[in-house]
């Protein structure tokens, strides 16, 4: 019994990890890529804004998430991902393309690296 519960926590513990690097939130359709951004990082983003997956490394950029429909960190009084309350709240991050967020802008202005 003891070895079917180191199992199962080990399997549960590489299931964590795994999910723990995935981003859930996706972009929207305010937001748009600055007309300076590098080739690449443009056609990173336009993958991303038509529903591709983030693939490799990825960048927190706060300020890009709708209400309740950002990955982490969204203020006193939340617990973590789905809890901003306003659209393009600033102290709520959503996991961007590398080397995107300092190009992405929203309605309400362009998206940061760090909460502002």
């Amino acid at each position: 019994m003891k070895l079917n519960l180191n199992k199962a926590l080990i399997a549960g513990a590489a299931a964590a990890a795994t999910f723990s690097t995935v981003a859930d939130a996706k972009p929207n359709d305010q937001l748009s890529i600055a007309s300076n951004a590098p080739e690449a990082i443009k056609a990173q983003f336009s993958e991303w804004v038509g529903g591709e997956s983030i693939r490799g490394r990825k960048d927190r950029c706060y300020g890009i998430a709708l209400a309740g429909d950002n990955d982490c960190k969204a203020g006193a009084g939340t617990s973590c991902e789905g809890t901003s309350t306003v659209d393009f709240q600033s102290n709520a991050w959503t996991y961007a393309p590398k080397g995107s967020c300092e190009f992405i802008m929203t309605p309400n202005g362009n998206a940061s690296k760090s909460a502002f």
